[in-house]
């Protein structure tokens, strides 16, 4: 069992439905880390902005933006997730895929379809969750309005970290905020949560604020708003169950179970 996780979240201005940019500039930013990096989280729908035209950019599994990611995860012996457009079956999902750095692929399709901007209309929603083993961490991967969903995010699998990837406008970034260290406190977990920045083709603005918080709700790690660039933190997997074993919250937790449709 790893004890240390080196987590990396890289906050982008996304070109609008430009896969071939999108995937330059990771892969320019990943290229340029500077220290052993384990795991490195990308935004929702990172090679397109969250476009709710699937019909022009959605991917198959193995089209050039899965390819790629498969690419930087074994070249760089990195684990590496990010949302995108899938098409599967006749059918679009905004699916989050999470690369090993042996190249094995896990995916989750996201839960909670975002109806105020229609996306309920053209992505079919996930109906299981996801639990990542990776390097003795159990990691919960989930995607942007999952967020204000707490039963869903509920840590019933005693996972070690919870990820939010996003595409969270400025006009609600105090939710964005608040949630994420009340998903932290809650579940007495690491929270990473990666956001974009810049102004997309519907004249949307995003201010990023892509954070690192540990178990106590407390901010660890983050970036200026409306900056592009990388936050960074190694989490200590030991301190987590420490506080978990002396403050036992976990151990009182309701037990429960969700019924999807």
């Amino acid at each position: 069992m790893n004890n240390e996780l080196h987590i990396v979240g890289v906050q982008a201005n996304l070109f609008w439905e430009n896969p071939i940019k999108n995937l330059a500039f990771f892969e320019e930013q990943i290229n340029n880390l500077q220290e052993q990096t384990d795991l490195v989280v990308l935004p929702e729908m990172f090679t397109t902005g969250f476009t709710m035209s699937p019909e022009i950019v959605a991917e198959k599994m193995d089209g050039i933006s899965v390819s790629w990611m498969v690419k930087i995860a074994v070249q760089k012996k990195i684990a590496i997730t990010g949302s995108l457009a899938i098409l599967e079956n006749k059918k679009y999902y905004n699916r989050l895929v999470f690369v090993h750095p042996s190249g094995k692929i896990e995916t989750y399709d996201k839960r909670h379809s975002f109806t105020l901007a229609g996306e309920d209309k053209v992505y079919t929603s996930g109906i299981e969750k996801l639990i990542v083993t990776y390097k003795g961490w159990k990691i919960c991967p989930l995607i942007c309005y999952d967020l204000r969903f707490p039963v869903w995010a509920r840590n019933t699998n005693d996972y070690d970290l919870l990820i939010f990837m996003a595409n969270w406008p400025v006009v609600r970034i105090e939710a964005w905020n608040t949630l994420l260290s009340a998903r932290a406190i809650e579940n007495m977990t690491y929270v990473i949560g990666v956001n974009r920045t810049g102004k997309d083709a519907n004249n949307y603005e995003y201010s990023g604020s892509s954070k690192i918080i540990n178990y106590l709700g407390e901010e660890i790690a983050s970036l200026p708003k409306n900056q592009s660039g990388v936050v960074s933190c190694i989490l200590s997997k030991k301190n987590q169950e420490k506080i978990r074993g002396k403050l036992g919250f976990l151990n009182d937790r309701d037990s429960f179970s969700v019924k999807v449709f």
